[in-house]
Formats: C-alpha cells, sequence, structure tokens
C-alpha cells in the first residue's frame, strides 16, 4: 500500500514537470477572452495604448531605421503606462510608389526587405523587455501601405492603383470600390495569405521565439479599416476563410478584423458590426472613430461643433456596444483623433481642445470599462509620434522625413502627439494608471 503511495505521488510530480517544460502546449501571458472582457493568466487586462504603425520600420538596422530612437520611444511609452501598440506587420511595394511608408517589408510578391522584417523583430524583442502586446496588422485597404491595392496590382487585375486624395484628381470613393475588388481576387488574395504564412510562421531572430508562440503578440489584425463596399458577401466570406486560416497556424493568438465599425455613412463603407464579427474565428470586436475626418468636428468652428462631436463619439460606442453585447465580444476603440487647435501642424501649437477631447473620450471609455460590466476592454489613441518631427509642416511625408503619428498619404502633424505635449501626456498617463487598476 505504502509502496503503491510513493508510486503514485512520484507519476504526478513526473508529469507536473514534463507539463511545465512543454511551454508550447501550455502557454503563459496570452491575452485571452473572457466573455467582453479580455485577460493575461486569468487576471483582467485592460488597457490604454497608442498607434505605433511605423515601429517595424523604425526597428530596422538599414535604410529608414533608428534604433535607438525605437527604444527612447518605447521607454518614453512605458513612462507613460502604455503597454498595448498597434502596428503594422506587412506592408507592400514597389518602394518607388507614392504615399507609401518606406522601404517596404516585401517590394514585390514574396520578396522581402530582410532589414525591415528583423526590424519587426527587434520592435517585438524590445517590446517584451518592456512587458508591452502588439496588436499586429496584416494588410491595409488604403494605400499607404502598399495593402490591397497593391495586391491586386500583383494579381494583374490593374496596371496601376487609383489613388485617393492627395492625389491629383484622386476620388475616395473610386478607390474604395478597387480595393474591394480585393476579395473576388483569388489570386490577389492568395498572394496575401503567403504573406500571413510568412510572419505567422516567423522565429524571431532576434529573441529567437516564433511568433506564434510569442507572447508578446496580443492579436493578428486581418487589415487596416477592411471595407466591404459594393462587395459585401464576398467580403463576409474573406473575413471568415481569412480569420480560419490564421487560427490553423497559430492556436495561441486573439484574431480580429481591424474594421472602423459602421464608419459615419455604413451603407458606402459595406460595414456592419455584427455581420463583419460574426465568426467563431474573429474573437474581439474593432471601432474607429474620426469625427473630424467624419465632418462633424469643425476644428475653425471648435466651439459649435467639440460638444456635438463628444456626443456623437460616445453614442457611437454606445450602438456599437449593443451590438458586441449580443456577438458576447469584447469591444475595442483602436482609432481617435482630432487635430491640434485650429488645425495647426505645427508641434509647438497648442492642444487646448485635443486635450479636453482625449479626456472626454478616455473618461467614457473607463466608464463602460470600469463601472459598466466590461462593456469597452481597450482604447488605442491615433497616433505616437514621439520626437519625431515634420519636415514641412501639412505635407507630403518622404524617403528620410522622420516617422510621425501621420501615415504617408496624410498631412504631416496633423493627429501626431510629441513627446513634447506634456499636457496630452498628462491626461494619457491619468487614464493608464485608471485602466490599469480596473479589476485589480
Amino acid at each position: 500500500m505504502i509502496k503503491n503511495y510513493f508510486l503514485f505521488v512520484c507519476i504526478l510530480f513526473c508529469m507536473a514537470c514534463n507539463s511545465k517544460k512543454d511551454v508550447k502546449n501550455d502557454p503563459s501571458g496570452f491575452v485571452k477572452v473572457n466573455n467582453m472582457a479580455f485577460e493575461v493568466d486569468g487576471k483582467p487586462y485592460y488597457y490604454l495604448g497608442t498607434n505605433f504603425w511605423y515601429g517595424m520600420n523604425l526597428g530596422s538596422k538599414g535604410a529608414g531605421g533608428n534604433r535607438k530612437r525605437l527604444m527612447r520611444e518605447l521607454d518614453r511609452l512605458a513612462d507613460m503606462g502604455i503597454r498595448n501598440l498597434r502596428v503594422v506587420a506587412g506592408s507592400e511595394g514597389p518602394d518607388d510608389e507614392p504615399y507609401r511608408m518606406l522601404p517596404s517589408a516585401q517590394s514585390a510578391p514574396g520578396k522581402y526587405n530582410a532589414d525591415v522584417m528583423e526590424g519587426l523583430d527587434f520592435l517585438l524583442a524590445e517590446m517584451q523587455k518592456r512587458d508591452m502586446k502588439a496588436i499586429m496588422c496584416l494588410n491595409n485597404f488604403w494605400p499607404w501601405s502598399g495593402g490591397m491595392g497593391q495586391y491586386l496590382v500583383w494579381a494583374s487585375a490593374a496596371d496601376s492603383i487609383p489613388y485617393p486624395p492627395p492625389h491629383p484628381n484622386g476620388d475616395w470613393y473610386k478607390y474604395a470600390q478597387f480595393a474591394a475588388k480585393f476579395y473576388s481576387n483569388q489570386k490577389a488574395m492568395d498572394l496575401f495569405n503567403k504573406h500571413i504564412e510568412v510572419v505567422v510562421n516567423r522565429k524571431n531572430s532576434i529573441s529567437n521565439i516564433d511568433y506564434k508562440n510569442d507572447p508578446t503578440i496580443m492579436a493578428w489584425e486581418l487589415a487596416n479599416e477592411p471595407r466591404g463596399v459594393d462587395n459585401i458577401p464576398v467580403f463576409s466570406k474573406w473575413v471568415d476563410a481569412t480569420a480560419a486560416f490564421i487560427k490553423q497556424l497559430d492556436h495561441n493568438h486573439l484574431v480580429t478584423t481591424g474594421s472602423e465599425g459602421n464608419t459615419s455613412s455604413s451603407a458606402a463603407s459595406g460595414t456592419d458590426l455584427e455581420k463583419d464579427h460574426s465568426s467563431k474565428n474573429i474573437d474581439y470586436t474593432t471601432i474607429h472613430i474620426w469625427v473630424q475626418n467624419w465632418n462633424i468636428y469643425n476644428p475653425a468652428k471648435a466651439d459649435s461643433t467639440f460638444q456635438s462631436s463628444v456626443d456623437y463619439a460616445v453614442n457611437y460606442m454606445d450602438e456599437h456596444i449593443k451590438v458586441a453585447k449580443k456577438l458576447n465580444k469584447p469591444i475595442v476603440l483602436e482609432e481617435f483623433g482630432i487635430s491640434r487647435d485650429l488645425d495647426s501642424h505645427d508641434p509647438k501649437s497648442t492642444t487646448e481642445i485635443r486635450n479636453k477631447y482625449y479626456d472626454k473620450i478616455f473618461e467614457a471609455v473607463y466608464n463602460r470599462s470600469a463601472k459598466k460590466e466590461n462593456e469597452m476592454a481597450g482604447v488605442n489613441f491615433w497616433a505616437w509620434a514621439g520626437e519625431g518631427r515634420p519636415k514641412v509642416f501639412k505635407g507630403m511625408w518622404k524617403v528620410n522625413d522622420d516617422f510621425i503619428g501621420d501615415p504617408p498619404h496624410e498631412p504631416q502633424g496633423w493627429y501626431s502627439v510629441y513627446d513634447t505635449d506634456t499636457s496630452t501626456i498628462s491626461i494619457i498617463k491619468k487614464y493608464t494608471n485608471k485602466m490599469d487598476k480596473i479589476g485589480k
């Protein structure tokens, strides 16, 4: 009897030791979903983060890279309490196309820039040191990283991309109709799926950790702001099929869409929060709020449009929260912002109105996270510029210019938050601290 008892104890001990050694089958530190909330290792995970889309390029040891600056930026963000970064994890060339973040990660189908890809490795390795999580955006509906339009050109669906403004005679809706053809072009989708395989199956050259086993990654995002436009049925199928494909490759990480939600005109954009996030392979919902882009807020008439813009943004959250509740999935506000006072693009200009807007939005998210049964799970403001500065205020980004918060297709200095914006940073710190304490 005694011998059998000791044998039983030894067997249990060996089983426990083996399970601890098999980290890949018993992952820890990964973000998981629990109803409408996130958790890490069974503990609540609420966050206030930022968009840091250019981190991959900044981490490159080649052209466009500045690893010392990257580490300084991450230190600044960590000091602010920011632990969540939404980053680009794929950009497409060729590098002589306009309005692109350059150099691209993939200059031609299957041809990767080793320095840029190692830049992504370096970014993740440095984030790991600071206990940060990354939302990895794999594609883009808009052309500033190449995105769906470039995949269509590679698939011979067109000779060139019908660029939207600021391109001469550019038309936003014409471009959106073009990009939406991606979902029904099998060759374009196959090329993108190959990119998914490359990134998801990648081993980090700095940390030697497989991406699929790295808890620094919170989630894979199908694309930045994917829209169905006039191709809605196949768009819905694409969301489900692509999310399922990622899940087949990687069992550890969450998958989401990167959607704006219903936008200011769901009929034209072809978006529907419920339909776009109903797939069992989509783990949580996303929304973006752009009151200035959607002509609700006018910085030249801040006195008369500010409060209505706040009301619109809060109502937008609440309407989408209702849908997220129906799906029983977390909801994240992963993009929002307005310009500096009077739409100035000068980093030295005042930010009084923007500070009030940030405070209102963060407070609304916090109240819906802490006080209303997990209605909001996180928020990322757009976007961190740090020590970078635009070479030409309101001008277009060019190679060798600093990377800042504004992508290359937008006027530089529009929505960027700089390291010298101390009043804005104070508000961010206030709410990162509050979000961190929820449920703890």
